[in-house]
């Protein structure tokens, strides 16, 4: 089942915080490969979306050696519908509400999946997105981001972040906290009785300024630094079009 809801215009700030690594800059690529962010907006909620989630983790297996990440953000919309997504945040309803105003959608959906930017369709059409995938790995871009992510004395998880060849006018470094899998059984609304099994779950999400800068996620409770990992990528904020990705494991 869709579940349907108006577009609503939201506005991100960005954070300003000043980090400098010479070292970072100086792996700096001139020039990237192919690459495909496929975000997917979810929720345990609907009774549609785990045939989405299935396809997503089939897609995710099918890359696993090209630079292919599936990223999904559970929607709070379906909340108040039978059962509360425990994996939800309205920051993730924000961020598609923005794509539906990027592709001037009357309605945000779910399961919706996102390629780069660029392309919307329904989240469970495995033919549509492999043929976007293979479009955008024979692009190339002259634009960057690298990580380096490690765990701190304090628990949290510091992420230096560079990019290059951006424009600092018109694009933004957004950085994922993802957790790498999960099992949940759902004993309430349209999923009820059935164990749903979920990939790369966007646990947390900031929007930065590009020029060369240090943050930290805070672990949700109960989550180790081997059960998480970081993603980043670099996204033109008129038009949604993603121009480079990287993801890092916690060290």
């Amino acid at each position: 089942m869709k579940f349907l809801l108006p577009i609503i215009v939201f506005s991100v700030s960005l954070l300003t915080i000043s980090f400098s690594t010479a070292s970072l800059k100086n792996k700096m690529a001139k020039e990237q490969g192919g690459f495909a962010l496929i975000e997917l907006f979810t929720s345990e909620g609907c009774s549609s979306c785990p045939a989405a989630d299935e396809v997503l983790e089939e897609i995710q297996k099918k890359y696993s050696d090209k630079n292919v990440l599936v990223a999904g953000y559970h929607v709070d919309y379906w909340d108040k519908l039978g059962w509360k997504d425990i994996f939800s945040d309205a920051s993730f309803t924000q961020r598609q509400e923005y794509y539906s105003n990027i592709f001037r959608l009357n309605n945000i959906y779910t399961p919706q999946a996102v390629v780069n930017g660029r392309k919307e369709f329904l989240g469970s059409n495995k033919s549509k997105l492999i043929s976007s995938i293979e479009e955008q790995l024979n692009e190339r871009s002259t634009v960057s981001i690298k990580l380096n992510v490690v765990q701190n004395s304090e628990g949290k998880i510091d992420v230096h972040y560079f990019a290059e060849g951006a424009d600092a006018k018109k694009e933004q470094a957004i950085l994922v906290l993802i957790q790498k899998m999960a099992t949940n059984e759902i004993k309430k609304g349209e999923n009820t009785g059935k164990t749903l099994h979920h990939i790369n779950i966007v646990r947390n999400i900031f929007y930065l300024p590009l020029k060369e800068k240090t943050t930290n996620f805070t672990l949700p409770k109960g989550l180790h630094k081997e059960d998480v990992f970081v993603a980043a990528f670099i996204q033109n904020t008129k038009t949604g079009k993603i121009t480079s990705l990287q993801s890092s494991q916690v060290n």
